[in-house]
Protein backbone atom coordinates (compact mmCIF):
# COMPACT_ATOMS: atom_id res chain seq x y z
CA UNK A 1 0.00 0.00 0.00
CA UNK A 2 1.60 3.08 -0.79
CA UNK A 3 0.27 6.73 0.18
CA UNK A 4 1.65 9.97 -1.13
CA UNK A 5 1.43 13.77 1.04
CA UNK A 6 1.54 15.91 -1.15
CA UNK A 7 2.17 19.54 0.65
CA UNK A 8 0.07 21.97 -1.18
CA UNK A 9 0.11 25.14 1.11
CA UNK A 10 3.26 25.99 3.76
CA UNK A 11 2.27 28.44 6.07
CA UNK A 12 3.81 30.50 9.15
CA UNK A 13 2.22 28.02 11.83
CA UNK A 14 1.23 25.18 9.68
CA UNK A 15 1.25 23.22 6.86
CA UNK A 16 -1.87 21.72 4.91
CA UNK A 17 -1.56 18.54 2.76
CA UNK A 18 -3.74 16.24 0.65
CA UNK A 19 -3.04 12.27 1.31
CA UNK A 20 -3.94 9.75 -1.55
CA UNK A 21 -4.18 5.79 -1.09
CA UNK A 22 -2.99 3.40 -3.77
CA UNK A 23 -3.48 6.58 -6.34
CA UNK A 24 -7.22 7.25 -4.70
CA UNK A 25 -7.29 11.01 -3.15
CA UNK A 26 -8.12 10.04 0.87
CA UNK A 27 -8.49 13.11 2.76
CA UNK A 28 -6.74 16.39 3.73
CA UNK A 29 -3.44 16.67 6.16
CA UNK A 30 -1.98 19.13 9.28
CA UNK A 31 1.27 19.59 9.64
CA UNK A 32 3.90 21.83 11.69
CA UNK A 33 5.63 24.28 9.55
CA UNK A 34 8.06 22.91 6.87
CA UNK A 35 10.40 25.64 7.31
CA UNK A 36 10.76 28.42 10.55
CA UNK A 37 11.02 32.22 10.01
CA UNK A 38 14.98 31.65 10.35
CA UNK A 39 15.61 29.33 7.44
CA UNK A 40 15.68 26.02 9.55
CA UNK A 41 14.23 22.77 8.62
CA UNK A 42 13.83 19.73 10.36
CA UNK A 43 13.26 20.49 14.24
CA UNK A 44 11.84 17.94 16.51
CA UNK A 45 8.47 19.09 17.60
CA UNK A 46 8.58 22.42 15.94
CA UNK A 47 8.70 21.30 11.69
CA UNK A 48 6.77 18.99 10.07
CA UNK A 49 9.51 16.14 9.13
CA UNK A 50 10.97 16.26 6.05
CA UNK A 51 10.15 15.64 2.74
CA UNK A 52 10.66 12.02 1.37
CA UNK A 53 10.14 8.43 1.86
CA UNK A 54 9.36 6.12 4.25
CA UNK A 55 8.26 3.03 5.32
CA UNK A 56 4.97 1.99 8.13
CA UNK A 57 4.23 0.10 10.39
CA UNK A 58 0.88 -0.24 12.34
CA UNK A 59 0.94 -0.41 15.94
CA UNK A 60 -0.02 0.35 19.54
CA UNK A 61 0.92 4.08 20.13
CA UNK A 62 1.84 4.37 23.96
CA UNK A 63 0.72 7.88 23.90
CA UNK A 64 -2.57 7.29 22.39
CA UNK A 65 -3.05 3.39 23.44
CA UNK A 66 -4.44 2.96 20.08
CA UNK A 67 -3.59 1.32 16.59
CA UNK A 68 -1.83 3.91 14.52
CA UNK A 69 0.32 4.54 11.25
CA UNK A 70 3.66 5.00 12.66
CA UNK A 71 6.79 6.32 10.03
CA UNK A 72 10.03 4.40 10.40
CA UNK A 73 13.28 5.80 9.83
CA UNK A 74 12.33 9.61 9.79
CA UNK A 75 16.02 11.37 10.00
CA UNK A 76 16.32 13.03 13.50
CA UNK A 77 12.94 11.99 14.51
CA UNK A 78 10.87 8.90 16.34
CA UNK A 79 7.22 8.43 17.40
CA UNK A 80 5.92 9.84 14.05
CA UNK A 81 2.16 9.04 14.23
CA UNK A 82 -0.78 9.97 11.55
CA UNK A 83 -3.47 10.94 13.47
CA UNK A 84 -6.48 12.33 14.19
CA UNK A 85 -6.80 16.18 15.56
CA UNK A 86 -7.71 19.50 14.65
CA UNK A 87 -5.23 22.22 14.98
CA UNK A 88 -1.43 22.46 14.91
CA UNK A 89 -1.61 22.57 18.68
CA UNK A 90 -2.44 19.43 18.32
CA UNK A 91 0.80 18.27 16.93
CA UNK A 92 3.96 17.21 18.12
CA UNK A 93 5.54 16.82 14.54
CA UNK A 94 2.49 13.93 14.06
CA UNK A 95 0.39 14.33 10.60
CA UNK A 96 -3.21 15.15 11.26
CA UNK A 97 -5.78 13.35 8.37
CA UNK A 98 -9.20 15.50 8.16
CA UNK A 99 -10.53 17.49 5.93
CA UNK A 100 -9.21 21.24 5.27
CA UNK A 101 -12.77 23.63 5.72
CA UNK A 102 -11.72 25.38 8.18
CA UNK A 103 -8.32 28.17 7.91
CA UNK A 104 -5.38 26.32 9.40
CA UNK A 105 -7.12 23.38 10.73
CA UNK A 106 -8.65 19.82 9.79
CA UNK A 107 -12.64 18.43 11.07
CA UNK A 108 -14.12 15.16 10.89
CA UNK A 109 -10.35 13.65 11.62
CA UNK A 110 -11.77 10.47 13.76
CA UNK A 111 -13.09 8.75 10.75
CA UNK A 112 -10.42 9.44 8.42
CA UNK A 113 -8.51 7.87 11.19
CA UNK A 114 -10.61 5.21 11.57
CA UNK A 115 -10.16 4.28 8.23
CA UNK A 116 -6.79 4.62 8.17
CA UNK A 117 -6.15 2.51 10.56
CA UNK A 118 -8.09 -0.16 9.13
CA UNK A 119 -6.64 -0.18 5.49
CA UNK A 120 -3.55 0.14 6.84
CA UNK A 121 -4.04 -2.88 9.42
CA UNK A 122 -5.58 -5.10 6.67
CA UNK A 123 -2.16 -4.34 4.25
CA UNK A 124 -0.23 -5.09 6.61
CA UNK A 125 -1.93 -8.51 7.69
CA UNK A 126 -1.41 -9.25 4.12
CA UNK A 127 2.60 -8.53 4.24
CA UNK A 128 2.27 -5.51 2.04
CA UNK A 129 4.79 -3.21 2.56
CA UNK A 130 3.65 0.03 3.66
CA UNK A 131 5.14 3.23 2.30
CA UNK A 132 4.29 6.84 2.52
CA UNK A 133 5.70 9.43 0.00
CA UNK A 134 5.63 12.89 1.17
CA UNK A 135 6.44 15.69 -1.23
CA UNK A 136 6.72 19.23 -0.38
CA UNK A 137 5.27 22.39 -2.37
CA UNK A 138 5.99 22.44 -5.69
Amino acid sequence: MKLVLQRIYAGKDYTIGRLTVDGMRYCDTLELPVTLADGRRNVPRVTAIPAGTYEMVVNVSPKFKRLLPRLLNVPGRDGILIHRGNRPQDITGCILVGENKVKGMVVNSTGYEQRLVEMTLEAQSRCEDLIIEIRDVR
